[in-house]
């Protein structure tokens, strides 16, 4: 990578000490100070581009590809407490559920059982009960059953079907436990009662849902799914997910597979949520208008790709989360924008991955949020105009920020700081924490951020280098807090008068190359 020199002046500096430079302070004075700031290694800043995976593999003819022959499936009714896939939801402390589906059923909840090979919509019109998933009008189904597309079997819902109508008055929903192709339609949430879509109204009302287990694979492309799930476990929406720990072990079922293409997500409990999910992919996808979480991969969820999203107002929380042990993904060139909290976040020790080339806008917090989550890459990036933060990290060390434009942010421009979680509701046990944040920042642009461009709070470290720093409009010079704020002018002197490499460490913390 070509480093650049950093293109503030030197009347910054002087600007900072009120227009009279002051001399700079030597080596060893710096030393007896609790924090040393000295010019960094060039070697210790360079950092190549991020190689991003390769999108082109994934399109629809790919996945028809993978549809392959089938023969002819089979439907069957059957008991919902008599069927593996169907546990999670009918059993232990999730039987309160099976009350809701017997209420809505008037009998004892069944389901419709798809075994033993390829059905799609019309073959199952033919082979039901007519009252069970009725086609009301051409293309246009309504299905007033949970259907299950049980292991070695495949539904396919495809473009001959216009709109699959999950009923929420009859209690209908969509199981995968072997294979489901949704390309070219549309599946919603639907109030028989009112003739409209189930919209949100309360997070404890039921509303249908599509969960895919572990084992399975779910494929959507170019369709819209929209009105499903809330507040129960698994049922938030479109969920992918391992089975839970207990049943998971005497099932030993491979990670699920998902690949959702080209597709709109509205109007969801959560756009997306997975658990335990290796390898899934989520390009080209809109995300708007759902209730906690446009997009949210969860619990040791692995490799995945998150590209080329679009992700919009979601009322509650943010737009896309990884949470707790999301390792070695990729999150680039997505839109996320006026979402009710942050717009990207990495938390709860999810580390190596890669946020690169996303456009992250008008949140009603940070832009981006790294949380008790270290060695992360967060390089091009655009944050502009979130209502707290540009970029906030917070308890994680070894956080690389490479070439980031984060501009007109209410707060800092990037902000690092450590948070004592102990008192709070996180159980620590399981999700433990270090009270420790480091940080490289190089090349980019700082501008215009309210407080100022950089601000960081007890670092273990913190380099600087190449950046373009600009003061906010409102203000009469740059203003660095934090440790840099005590430090400014030693800062400033490297970065841009000598156009090194800074690099801000505790005056205890052995120098580097040395025992």
């Amino acid at each position: 990578m070509v480093l650049n020199a950093a293109r503030i002046v030197v009347a910054a500096a002087l600007l900072l000490q009120g227009g009279t430079a002051k001399p700079r302070d030597s080596e060893e004075s710096q030393r007896t100070k609790r924090y040393v700031v000295r010019e960094a290694a060039m070697a210790d800043v360079s950092q190549p581009a991020p190689a991003l995976p390769d999108l082109a593999p994934y399109n629809e003819a790919a996945v028809r590809a993978r549809l392959g022959e089938n023969a002819p499936g089979r439907a069957v009714l059957r008991r919902m407490v008599d069927l593996e896939a169907l546990g999670e939801f009918v059993s232990g402390q999730q039987r309160d559920r099976l009350v809701e589906w017997a209420r809505r059923q008037n009998t004892n909840p069944r389901v419709i059982s798809i075994e033993g090979g390829r059905m799609t919509l019309a073959d199952l019109v033919r082979a039901l009960p007519d009252d069970l998933l009725e086609e009301e009008e051409p293309g246009i189904y309504t299905l007033r059953l949970p259907i299950l597309v049980a292991q070695g079997a495949t539904l396919l819902i495809d473009r001959d079907v216009r709109e699959l109508r999950l009923s929420q008055d009859a209690g209908a929903f969509l199981v995968n436990d072997g294979r489901l192709f949704v390309l070219g339609t549309r599946i919603t949430g639907w109030r028989e009662r009112e003739r409209s879509p189930a919209s949100f109204r309360d997070g404890r009302e039921f509303r249908p849902f599509l969960v895919s287990w572990g084992g399975a694979e779910l494929y959507v492309t170019n369709s819209r799914i929209s009105h499903l799930g809330y507040s129960a476990s698994k049922a938030y929406g479109i969920s992918v997910s391992q089975y839970s720990p207990g049943r998971q072990k005497r099932m030993q079922r491979p990670s699920p597979v998902a690949w959702l293409l080209n597709s709109e997500f509205i109007n969801n409990w959560f756009g997306f949520y997975c658990f335990e999910a290796d390898d899934v992919v989520i390009i080209g996808n809109r995300y708007d208008d759902n209730i906690v979480y446009g997009v949210d991969p969860h619990d040791r969820s692995h490799r995945l790709i998150i590209a080329g999203n679009t992700i919009h107002n979601t009322r509650k929380k943010h737009g896309l989360i990884v949470s707790r042990e999301v390792n070695d993904s990729w999150i680039f060139d997505n839109v996320i924008g006026d979402n009710k909290l942050s717009g990207l976040v990495l938390d709860r020790s999810s580390v190596r991955n890669v946020v690169a080339d996303n456009t992250v806008y008008d949140n009603g917090s940070d832009g981006i949020t790294v949380y008790e989550s270290p060695d992360n890459l967060i390089w091009g990036n655009r944050s502009i105009g979130n209502d707290k933060h540009g970029i906030r990290v917070r308890n994680s060390v070894g956080v690389k920020l490479y070439n980031n434009r984060v501009i007109a942010n209410r707060f800092a421009g990037i902000y690092g700081h450590v948070k004592d979680l102990h008192g709070t509701d996180r159980n620590l046990q399981l999700d433990p924490f270090e009270q420790q944040v480091s940080m490289v920042v190089v090349g980019g642009q700082l501008v215009h951020n309210g407080s100022g461009p950089v601000s960081i709070d007890k670092p273990l470290s913190l380099e600087l280098f190449d950046v373009d720093l600009l003061a906010p409009s409102s203000a009469t010079g740059i203003t660095l807090d934090g440790v840099l704020g005590e430090y400014q002018h030693r800062v400033l002197d490297l970065l841009v008068r000598r156009r090194r490499p800074v690099l801000i460490e505790p005056a205890d913390k052995p120098v580097r190359g040395q025992s």
